[in-house]
């Protein structure tokens, strides 16, 4: 007996992984419980520290708000997890909420974002190199001390066996006392928790891991919410009217879409660096009150290139054929070149190239080629697409790399890091501010020689065709301010920074000519009001294609047109 018993301690003691078989078994019940106050307290600090910045809770009144709000969470986590408290599900449903409460803390205590269905999308869509430039120490050392220690002990400890029917009745049990402990619990504190929910929007989206839980099954209703299988067929009656100045030369458009980019931060809007020095120098139009349809790609991507605009593009019951489909249609050449992580659906339709995993010296390194690959055999490219669209125009899009983070440092080559000392860190919140600030700074100024690479490429094509550029960014960025750092934040509660994008023209006076647009009219309206609902209208306008789909009043280009 003494032998037997030694040999069991000796086993536990000597394996990490295996349960002691002397460690008395716990029943359901209490690892449901713990693990529900453990999620509900540790797991939510960014919750609790947003609660404690809120002038109204600064008083014993608000820390009675908080104990409740802790005690509705662990009773809604415990609720849900009572669901699935059976033999072989427990476990791995208490992992499941623990591991994703410790990501969804880490990140949204170190860059200030919160988790919604967007942001969840975007989670999803999240390519192997993206996720790469989040991972750092720290994120280790959180998820070590929420989920990780914690999950090594409930590995550890043996489940108690009650028989399926007795589990049954103990669930049902179980759960209605979790629903009736958070009833009365928001019965409590109900004043105060609406007022807080109403006032305070972001709070809601702090609730960890309910915000995830709630964005996934969002997220799984929207087949129910909108036909994904039908795509809605638009411009069918797109053509190329003939431009007014009866030019013998296509038309040449490049779309550049620019990544994470912030209006605030282009010395052609205003800004007290020198960010756009080649840009200066160039006859470009930027257009300093230019706003986005989301604060994310997956977001913004498809929604600029709708012809709905962005309230009606978020309500849409079916998805419709976009911008893109309109112009080849209308009998246009179009090219996508995506250097960075795809089009969001946007170019399914369309002629496509990636360069984001090419390997040219000097243009790409570390796994990620900088923005000016796209011009690598550019040329090549367009000799590829149909000869009797290239005669009539060709639209060639350019998805940036840009200024996507947090990782802003890898996005710049060596020569055009001017503004030092620069983070070069993904964890944004270890570096000062200043860094970070200079580091994003210095993607502006790559962004800037890239757009002025294009426009040079661009004048080379002068003898053969009609060449312009349109740039405009998906979305902005927050550098800091207020503790927020990338993007993402529910469009309503979104500061400004995440919203307020650039856009820049550069038309050719050969295009302008033709067009008969006035670039001296573009330049006094810099400061009139664009967002991304026009930018559907205003690239049909440019190129002059004719359909019911298009909307005149939405056109930025039209008051500076001549018929």
């Amino acid at each position: 007996m003494s032998l037997k018993l030694f040999r069991s301690t000796e086993f536990s003691s000597s394996s990490l992984f295996s349960i002691p078989e002397q460690r008395e078994a716990m029943h359901p019940a209490w690892l449901i419980l713990l693990a529900s106050l453990w999620i509900a307290t540790a797991c939510n600090v960014p919750l609790w520290r947003e609660l404690l910045r809120l002038p109204e809770l600064d008083n014993l009144r608000g820390l009675a708000f908080g104990a409740g709000f802790a005690v509705a969470i662990a009773a809604a986590v415990g609720a849900l997890l009572t669901l699935l408290a059976w033999r072989w599900t427990l476990k791995p449903a208490i992992a499941l909420f623990v591991l994703a409460a410790a990501f969804g803390a880490y990140f949204m205590m170190a860059y200030g974002v919160v988790i919604d269905t967007p942001m969840v999308t975007n989670v999803l869509q999240t390519n192997p190199r993206e996720t790469l430039d989040l991972l750092n120490l720290r994120l280790l050392l959180t998820v070590l001390v929420l989920a990780l220690l914690p999950l090594l002990w409930l590995w550890r400890t043996p489940v108690k066996r009650v028989p399926w029917l007795r589990r049954l009745f103990q669930n049902a049990l179980l759960f209605i006392a979790s629903c009736a402990l958070l009833a009365g619990t928001l019965l409590l504190i109900f004043q105060d928790f609406s007022s807080v929910m109403r006032n305070h929007t972001q709070v809601r989206y702090l609730i960890n891991p309910l915000n995830s839980l709630y964005a996934l099954v969002d997220l799984a209703s929207k087949p129910f919410q909108l036909d994904s299988n039908t795509l809605l067929p638009l411009g069918e009656d797109a053509r190329l009217a003939p431009l007014p100045g009866k030019p013998a030369r296509p038309p040449l458009l490049v779309l550049v879409l620019g990544e994470t980019a912030r209006s605030g931060n282009f010395a052609l809007n205003g800004y007290g660096r020198p960010t756009n020095p080649k840009l200066a120098g160039e006859d470009v139009q930027s257009f300093r009150n230019a706003w986005s349809c989301g604060t994310s790609t997956a977001a913004s991507l498809p929604c600029m290139f709708s012809h709905l605009g962005r309230q009606a593009f978020e309500s849409r019951k079916a998805n419709y054929e976009n911008l893109l489909d309109v112009l080849q249609r209308a009998g246009l050449a179009v090219l996508w070149i995506d250097n960075q992580s795809g089009c969001k659906g946007v170019c399914d339709r369309v002629a496509q190239a990636d360069t984001s995993n090419l390997k040219v010296p000097g243009l790409c390194e570390g796994g990620e080629c900088f923005d000016e690959i796209m011009l690598n055999q550019l040329d090549q490219r367009i000799a590829a697409l149909p000869a009797e669209r290239r005669a009539k125009g060709v639209v060639i899009v350019m998805h940036q790399m840009g200024s996507h983070g947090p990782a802003y440092y890898k996005r710049v080559p060596a020569a055009f890091k001017k503004f030092q000392p620069e983070c070069t860190s993904n964890a944004l919140q270890d570096c000062a501010r200043e860094q970070v600030v200079n580091a994003f700074d210095n993607t502006i100024l790559y962004t800037d020689q890239f757009l002025s690479s294009v426009i040079g490429w661009l004048k080379a094509q002068e003898p053969r065709s009609l060449p312009a550029m349109l740039y405009v960014s998906d979305h902005g960025e927050s550098l800091g301010e207020n503790n927020l750092y990338l993007h993402g934040l529910p469009y309503s509660i979104a500061p400004d920074v995440q919203k307020h994008v650039p856009w820049i023209t550069w038309l050719s006076p050969a295009f302008a000519q033709a067009g008969k647009v006035s670039t001296a009219c573009l330049k006094q309206r810099l400061d009139a009001p664009l967002s991304h609902d026009n930018y559907f209208h205003s690239v049909l306008g440019l190129l002059h294609v004719q359909t019911a789909a298009y909307q005149p009043s939405l056109d930025m280009f039209r008051p500076c047109t001549t018929p």
